[in-house]
């Protein structure tokens, strides 16, 4: 821990959060104090207690009060800053991106994708099931309705094999930007089977809906994740005039 200009608190910070996520300091039991970490890292408490406070602002302890901190694995965060695929942001934050697809198949769309996607109903669609990984561990069940021009191309790909988005852009299909709508679910019987949960099991669903750059919606998705697996940073700034929404329901909105 020898890098230069980097404040002493920040380089205790990072060792000590390379010991909760390598498991040296084991999920859900005590860290050492701050008398045994300032005997360790040879210093003072001031810099021991900086170090601590970021791990506890960052979500890696809890506890505290009289009560020694805790070591937490905090899940992984994604940004909706830009649009990336699951398998780019898993790469992004170290993580080991992997897919299990549960379906793909051509259908008629429904009232409600028909809605959604700006089609007529009955006019193809594809649609697609898949299960997500994180090192391994299921994280999030994928669903996504693509309009036919767009999902053909699913067909020429194995899904199990990567990132779709990164195959459609290889295909030069303008996925230009995306609404995402966050809200909290109970686990269905499939995503229960999926996610390894009992139904009825809480999780974080981000419904989306992609389209190109002239506006033309190309996608329908619903995402639903582990919520302690993963989790969702917006960042904003004062140079624009913020959005202002309220709770819709599907039949009030198209753009869910």
């Amino acid at each position: 821990m020898t890098s230069k200009g980097v404040p002493l608190h920040q380089r205790l910070g990072e060792e000590m959060l390379r010991r909760i996520e390598s498991g040296e300091w084991p999920e859900g039991e005590a860290v050492p104090s701050e008398a045994q970490l300032c005997q360790e890292f040879g210093t003072s408490r001031g810099p021991v207690r900086q170090a601590l406070a970021m791990l506890r602002r960052d979500g890696n302890l809890v506890g505290g009060q009289g009560k020694p901190p805790v070591a937490r694995r905090a899940a992984p965060s994604q940004s909706f800053a830009t649009l990336i695929s699951f398998t780019q942001w898993a790469k992004s934050i170290g993580r080991e991106p992997g897919q299990l697809t549960v379906e793909v198949a051509r259908r008629r769309a429904g009232p409600e994708a028909a809605g959604r996607l700006d089609i007529e109903e009955g006019d193809p669609v594809v649609e697609l099931i898949r299960l997500r990984l994180l090192d391994g561990v299921p994280t999030m069940v994928e669903r996504s309705t693509f309009v036919h021009d767009v999902g053909r191309y699913l067909f020429d790909f194995d899904p199990d094999s990567g990132s779709i988005y990164e195959a459609l852009c290889r295909a030069d299909v303008d996925l230009h930007h995306a609404r995402h709508t966050i809200d909290a679910i109970t686990a269905e019987e499939q995503d229960a089977e999926l996610l390894r949960v009992e139904p009825g099991a809480p999780l974080l669903r981000v419904r989306r809906l992609t389209s190109s750059a002239a506006g033309v919606p190309l996608e329908s998705a619903d995402d639903r994740f582990l919520p302690t697996m993963a989790n969702f940073t917006i960042e904003n700034t004062t140079e624009g005039r913020a959005v202002i929404g309220r709770y819709r329901t599907d039949e009030e909105s198209h753009l869910a």
